[in-house]
């Protein structure tokens, strides 16, 4: 973990756009109960819905700063480039495994079946969830897909990473289509490999499939090279209309594409099939273009821009920072009774008999976004910026 005084130059687009999936992130993670809205959900399986879009751009802006990154290596492997990338690597990863273990423990020292025990007991069964950890996740899919590309990066010409993004969407298709990939149940051949790997018990127990798993991580390398391909295609015009342009045409190219494809090969995220990453690399790239006519070129730079920035400066910290925070907000019980959380104290207590349940888990939602905006806020106006 670095801590900067100054940031990097770069377009505020840039930043604005991180911010703006960062906080989307949070804000779909953490609903104050099961009745949401129906954009504020995932796909159950098959479609895409706005929830769906945070994380791959993301992972699409995840594949620019790469670009932007490594640039000051000239795209030549290093020994200090290759520590770096790799030092990196297993610190997102490692961050992942800890907050699984800090929320396992959590849930097992909370656990009313454990109320009887003294605090050695209590602290030992606890401790010893390492046989039932998730190992993967969204902070591992982040370190696996950054450490690939940046190795890629550096040790590939770039003119054939096209080809590799192809070929890893084809080869992840043959294995769909021959291993009943699309089918919602435990036949799946990314369950059956993923349990066969890590085993069931290392895997995400609230879904049939992990939607972070193994093969699927295939074309989310995809995913993530394609953000690298258009950063280095924006970069290398200096003229801002050129840098739109580029992202406008490669984004309708995208987006049409995935769609066209869709009808062989549909889009789900939980799947992360390579329509859906050509989909979303495709909206992400747009959006993109907006911000930067918007921002960089009309200068409509207001409160809503900062509010935005004030995510995108620090945007692994402060999903971290989301995640910690689930454990004083939902998790600690501070009440007897039947709500003993925070979060259900406001859902049900306070929201809920005035809004409903909906408008309920959407308010606490805001808040919750609201309270890691204020820390993130904070760092942003003393200019300080930690780098994960």
């Amino acid at each position: 973990m670095e801590i900067s005084a100054t940031p990097k130059k770069r377009l505020l687009a840039l930043d604005v756009m991180r911010g703006i999936t960062i906080a989307g992130m949070i804000l779909v993670n953490n609903p104050g109960g099961d009745n949401t809205f129906a954009p504020l959900e995932h796909a159950k399986w098959i479609g895409m819905t706005p929830t769906d879009l945070v994380f791959p751009f993301f992972m699409f802006m995840m594949g620019i700063t790469t670009y932007l990154s490594l640039s000051k290596y000239h795209f030549e492997f290093s020994q200090k480039a290759g520590l770096k990338i790799l030092k990196r690597t297993a610190l997102i990863w490692l961050i992942g495994l800890a907050i699984s273990w800090i929320f396992m423990f959590t849930a097992s020292w909370m656990a009313p079946e454990h109320a009887g025990m003294s605090f050695i007991e209590r602290f030992g069964v606890s401790c010893n969830t390492f046989d039932h950890l998730r190992i993967l996740g969204v902070m591992p899919r982040l370190a696996i897909c950054y450490g690939l590309s940046a190795i890629i990066a550096l040790t590939m010409k770039h003119k054939y990473i096209p080809w590799l993004i192809a070929v890893l969407f084809i080869v992840y298709f043959i294995i769909l289509i021959t291993g009943n990939g699309f089918a919602c149940d435990h036949t799946n051949i990314l369950y059956r490999f993923d349990a066969a790997v890590l085993g069931e018990k290392h895997l995400y127990k609230w879904e049939v499939i992990d939607p972070e798993g193994i093969l699927s991580t295939i074309p989310a390398l995809g995913h993530v090279l394609i953000g690298f391909c258009v950063g280095k295609i924006m970069m290398q015009v200096k003229d801002i209309n050129d840098k739109i342009e580029r992202l406008f045409i490669i984004g309708v190219l995208l987006t049409f594409s995935g769609f066209l494809l869709s009808y062989g090969c549909p889009l789900s995220k939980k799947l992360w099939t390579p329509t859906f990453a050509l989909t979303t690399c495709g909206l992400a790239s747009s959006l993109l273009a907006i911000l930067i006519w918007c921002i960089d070129k009309k200068g409509c730079v207001n409160g809503a821009t900062r509010f935005f920035e004030s995510f995108g400066v620090n945007p692994l910290f402060l999903y971290v920072l989301a995640d910690i925070l689930i454990l004083p907000m939902g998790m600690f019980h501070f009440f007897s009774g039947e709500n003993q959380t925070i979060q259900s104290v406001l859902y049900y207590n306070v929201f809920m008999p005035i809004v409903g349940g909906k408008f309920a888990s959407l308010i606490y939602a805001l808040i919750f976004v609201g309270i890691n905006w204020g820390i993130g806020h904070i760092l942003y106006k003393k200019k300080i910026y930690i780098k994960i």
